[in-house]
């Protein structure tokens, strides 16, 4: 039995779904997912529902994290400020890392986009072999279709991706839709990986509109459009750090917690989904046929948007401004079907270039 250990950027719940996923197509398939090491803030704990389905050993460790402005948006400024008098902890997380591998004895690593993850690779040339995973991947490829502003930031995304997939054997692009392999450039375009759970789910249209805020600033605009329109129903995810399980807030506005199997749940139910442009969100509104308006807070997830406009599966917004999402449902064409299929191929894809690495 193969052993793999993975390496998770813990920031959002993306990163964190992809692992669960891959956990789940690899106990399936004979391998044993033997340590998760997930990234990210100190002060900001992984989510309950990780540690309830990623079924392996979870280890924490210190990563750097994005910093947010008061509005929900991106300070690279305060990114970069933040971070440079930690330095001596990322070190301390380079060490955690060297020794769950020694302790562990994994035939794999598998890098969830952790940075992290990169610079151990470069720095302690492990006996293992590490493949990354991640729809960042796809920033590489020729046929990319990026925003027309912000050359600057395309630089910073794809250094950082660099960076995360430093000595990597394979770079795995999650994508939308098929695109051609580009072995010269170590990058293979695979399908979304999701989790099994959505395969079981019963799909229904009902009322409300779903929404996945990933910090809790953002939820000021979504009040102030739900106060001009109070006949819509909304539910909201947030990432709210004291969130209650379940908050009603009036008639038609209830916020959750954190949480994947009832995130999904509602999905199923729901009549189109807000969330700020995160891949896997979309991934999964794309499964459902639910039409999505994607909300870009920085230039990874403008170029999220770009794609999802592309493929037909939703709208992209500045702000969250639902009555954008209201003008485009009535010209929403579902692609659901086209995207089972390409997801039906995934784990044959994965399987086989994880087993060509090893």
């Amino acid at each position: 039995m193969k052993k793999v250990l993975f390496l998770v950027q813990g920031e959002g719940r993306g990163h964190l779904t992809q692992a669960i996923s891959m956990s789940q197509t690899l106990r399936d398939s004979g391998y044993q997912v033997v340590a998760v090491l997930v990234g990210g803030a100190v002060e900001r704990p992984i989510p309950a529902f990780f540690y309830d389905q990623i079924q392996a050993p979870v280890e924490a460790f210190s990563s750097p994290n994005l910093v947010f402005n008061t509005e929900g948006k991106v300070d690279f400024k305060k990114t970069i400020v933040h971070h440079l008098p930690n330095t001596i902890h990322f070190g301390k997380s380079l060490k955690q890392i060297n020794q769950a591998i020694k302790r562990y004895q994994p035939d794999l690593i598998v890098n969830f986009y952790e940075i992290l993850g990169g610079l151990f690779n470069w720095l302690y040339r492990p006996p293992v072999p590490m493949v990354c995973v991640g729809h960042q991947y796809l920033f590489f490829h020729s046929s990319f279709p990026f925003p027309q502003k912000g050359y600057i930031d395309r630089f910073l995304v794809n250094f950082n991706s660099r960076l995360t997939a430093l000595g990597a054997k394979k770079m795995l692009a999650l994508s939308f839709d098929a695109l051609s392999d580009q072995p010269s450039k170590q990058l293979f375009v695979v399908s979304p990986l999701l989790r099994h759970d959505i395969h079981s789910l019963v799909i229904s249209q009902k009322e409300y509109i779903l929404i996945y805020l990933n910090h809790p600033a953002l939820y000021g605009q979504i009040l102030e459009w739900h106060l001009k329109y109070p006949e819509v129903p909304l539910h909201c995810f947030w990432s709210k750090s004291d969130a209650l399980p379940e908050e009603k807030i009036d008639e038609t506005l209830t916020l959750y917690r954190l949480d994947g199997a009832k995130f999904l749940e509602k999905l199923s139910g729901c009549k189109a989904l807000v969330t700020t442009a995160g891949f896997e969100s979309v991934c999964e509104a794309m499964y459902l046929d639910k039409p999505v308006m994607v909300v870009p807070i920085h230039y990874e997830q403008a170029c999220n948007a770009a794609d999802t406009e592309r493929v037909g599966a939703g709208v992209a917004a500045d702000c969250f401004d639902l009555s954008v999402l209201m003008d485009y449902l009535p010209q929403h064409q579902p692609v659901g079907e086209t995207f089972r299929q390409w997801c039906r191929e995934g784990e044959k894809q994965w399987l086989r270039h994880l087993e060509s690495v090893v």
